[in-house]
């Protein structure tokens, strides 16, 4: 019997050595947008979760887009866990199949989260938005309104733009005298369209058009602009990081969200649904903001945030009074029509 109890003790352990290691070795393959903000998720997200089950990951960048993930679907082989997305694709994607449905009872207090921040198929991981910054030293009296961007008397100079309709229109109507909330009510006609045009007219001869993220800041820089319109998470890096007297204007900020999800066929896709939960928590949203300028999508993650950094983010309360979140659908459904105006508006 002393014998029998040995050998079923024994079959026991190596059952439990194996289950463990077997836990070890899942690793889920991730695939993000790389960058600052790649490495902040590590901080605040993969390496806690790996910590607290000791499932790892493996990460691969990419450029956006659907291509690839409706391709490892038609051929169902699906080699990607879990997908960062923005906002765009995430509707896109769920609408046409490429990624799973997702519980969201799993993430416990919905009403906490911002309006728009879960979806049938995704989660939001953070909230970036564009702002319009300027130099401190160089201004006497701050703007503070989306109004101001647009006065050419009361701050003269030149003003940095996206080479792109998508929020110069937004904020065009705004500045106009659009409520926020009636913003694509408004845009969704052709007088609306008009209108937005009209308005960026008052200061075209006045823009220095970017095309890229890091042009922004570096416009501010070299004294090219008075103001640009800029990515937050930039003007963030550039005043912290670099020490620029640069400062936001959040009035009018247009938000997005960047998304996780789970691909369809994904080969771990238990273990990628237990991540998003993970990262979905309020000290996992508040961590992020250590290492990087986005904000957290659920209003109870604020109270964890230090006041001085809650200062530099897009939903802290101060921030989101008159905030506007960029409507994608509007985009997918209108973007063609209202790029070959703008084209043609740019050349006029």
């Amino acid at each position: 019997m002393r014998n029998n109890l040995k050998a079923q003790c024994a079959a026991l352990a190596v059952l439990a050595f194996t289950a463990a290691a077997t836990q070890a070795a899942e690793t889920l393959s991730v695939v993000t947008f790389g960058g600052a903000y790649e490495a902040a998720a590590k901080k605040a997200y993969f390496e806690p979760f790996t910590q607290a089950t000791g499932i790892g990951f493996s990460t691969e960048s990419y450029d956006g887009g659907l291509a690839k993930l409706s391709a490892m679907e038609q051929a169902k082989n699906t080699t990607w866990d879990l997908i960062d997305l923005e906002t765009n694709d995430a509707i896109t994607a769920c609408d046409e199949g490429l990624l799973q449905k997702f519980d969201k009872k799993s993430l416990g207090k919905t009403s906490d989260f911002i309006p728009g921040s879960i979806s049938d198929c995704a989660v939001a991981s953070m909230v970036w938005s564009t702002v319009y910054a300027y130099d401190a030293s160089k201004l006497k009296t701050a703007p503070t309104t989306v109004n101001d961007f647009f006065d050419l008397q009361k701050f003269p100079g030149k003003r940095g733009l996206r080479k792109s309709p998508k929020v110069s229109m937004e904020w065009a109507l705004i500045a106009d005298g659009v409520d926020p909330k009636d913003v694509y009510k408004v845009l969704g006609t052709p007088a609306g369209v008009d209108r937005a045009f009209r308005k960026l007219d008052t200061i075209k001869k006045s823009i220095v058009w970017w095309e890229s993220g890091a042009q922004a800041p570096q416009l501010l820089a070299d004294g090219a602009v008075v103001m640009t319109q800029a990515y937050n998470g930039r003007i963030d890096d550039a005043a912290k990081k670099d020490n620029k007297p640069f400062k936001a204007v959040w009035d009018a900020q247009v938000y997005d969200f960047d998304w996780w999800g789970v691909p369809t066929g994904a080969k771990h896709a238990d273990a990628a649904a237990k991540f998003i939960v993970s990262a979905s928590q309020p000290k996992a949203y508040a961590d992020l903001t250590k290492y990087i300028a986005y904000a957290p999508p659920r209003k109870d993650a604020i109270a964890l945030i230090d006041k001085q950094r809650l200062a530099d983010l897009p939903t802290s309360p101060q921030n989101f009074k008159r905030a506007l979140q960029i409507n994608a659908t509007f985009w997918a459904d209108n973007a063609d029509q209202i790029n070959k105006r703008f084209q043609v508006w740019l050349t006029q």
